[in-house]
């Protein structure tokens, strides 16, 4: 959601309080669904880069050593040239591994010392100074270059750690819970992150299926700790408190006061019951009903996003055979095209919602987006469709 879009008034007039949103977010950013192919495209990406650097540094580093050492060689003018050579082993300890680095530095040396004795075959005082100084440059080369990789190995384990505890946040979901299909895609703004501000949970208790899907304001580890925050607190409430309305105001007492002033974030919460679902709305979009007829379920009373202390208010839609309830974040309302077109929600989902499978219009949907924008989306997006199980194709709208 964006950090200066919206102020703690958000949301008092309109029942939605646009949100949108990305960790140091959620461009090109990652778009999960099971796996995130995103992800593993940036991260081949890098990785490729890596790989192409570092054989031409391994190149670059002894025949700069050489071409250094040339002069030294045919003409005797050793003097100069030494200094110079330390040149090729701070060059591969800033992109080569350690062992690599100390090949470098024995052709270096060596290239010194040949050097050396072509300019007078007996080892003066000031060579061997200087030449010894090139030694302990060599040294201190293959140290950093170890030091290097033995920190770039932490940083991936830290990573990985990092995203799969970021994955277990928001777990990707396409199967059958409690008799409703639920499919999940999510798409995180931020390149180093694959969780945002965006958000959802589901959870099978006692009273039904219910789902939470909101945005919390802001960009960065802020934003990511909010959204932790109402997962971890919607996980704990969901499979005791009696009603929506509950659950909405205990998430409110818990955010608030670990908010700051300007923030916020907007929620649906979905309860499915036999024939019917159960909303509550603070300040999110409104869930997209498809079946028959396609309509936003919009609630008659508006509430403040969480954090504002919101009065929620909950209501029920009758659920017909067929219907799809399609539950979402501001990232794809509010995205443009790069005209500056809005995104059609209503004929984009239509035409998305159509496809049998729910993965499939998930995937859909979130194509038709791509191609409307021209790219990946520059917000974070979270997209939950819910399809009770009576069927197993929607009605084409």
């Amino acid at each position: 959601m964006g950090g200066g879009r919206r102020s703690r008034t958000a949301g008092t007039g309109g029942g939605t309080a646009g949100t949108g949103g990305g960790t140091a977010g959620t461009g090109g950013g990652t778009a999960r669904t099971g796996g995130g192919t995103a992800r593993t495209d940036r991260r081949a990406a890098r990785t490729g880069g890596r790989a192409v650097t570092a054989p031409v540094s391994f190149l670059l580093a002894p025949v700069g050593c050489l071409l250094t050492a040339t002069p030294g060689l045919l003409i005797g003018r050793v003097q100069p040239i030494l200094p110079l050579l330390a040149i090729g082993p701070l060059m591969a300890a800033t992109f080569l591994s350690a062992r690599r680095t100390f090949l470098v530095c024995c052709w270096t040396v060596l290239l010194a010392l040949a050097a050396g004795l072509g300019a007078s075959p007996h080892v003066t005082a000031g060579f061997a100074v200087r030449w010894a100084g090139l030694l302990l440059g060599c040294v201190c080369s293959v140290y950093a270059a170890w030091q290097r990789g033995r920190l770039r190995g932490r940083l991936a384990e830290a990573r990985e750690v990092a995203r799969i505890t970021q994955e277990a946040i928001l777990r990707p979901l396409s199967r059958t819970l409690s008799g409703t299909h639920v499919s999940t895609r999510y798409h995180c703004a931020s390149r180093e992150s694959s969780v945002g501000g965006d958000l959802y949970d589901v959870a099978v208790t006692p009273y039904g299926l219910r789902v939470l899907v909101g945005d919390a304001r802001g960009h960065g580890l802020d934003a990511l700790r909010t959204a932790a925050d109402t997962v971890t607190a919607f996980r704990e409430l969901a499979y005791t408190a009696p009603d929506l309305t509950t659950i909405a105001r205990a998430l409110d007492a818990r955010l608030s006061p670990h908010l700051a002033p300007e923030d916020f974030v907007t929620a649906v919460l979905v309860e499915f019951g036999p024939g019917e679902v159960r909303l509550v709305n603070c300040g999110h979009p409104a869930p997209l009903r498809s079946g028959q007829r396609l309509e936003l379920l919009e609630p008659r009373v508006p509430a403040l996003p969480l954090g504002l202390h919101p009065d929620p208010r909950q209501y029920r839609v009758r659920l017909q055979p067929g219907d799809r309830l399609l539950l979402y974040t501001d990232g794809l309302t509010d995205s443009r095209a790069p005209d500056g077109t809005p995104f059609a929600l209503l004929a984009e989902s239509a035409l998305a919602l159509s496809e049998p499978m729910p993965d499939a219009a998930l995937h859909a949907l979130y194509e038709g987006l791509l191609a409307h924008t021209g790219g990946p989306p520059t917000d974070d997006l979270a997209l939950v469709l819910c399809q009770p199980t009576g069927v197993t194709a929607p009605v084409r709208v």
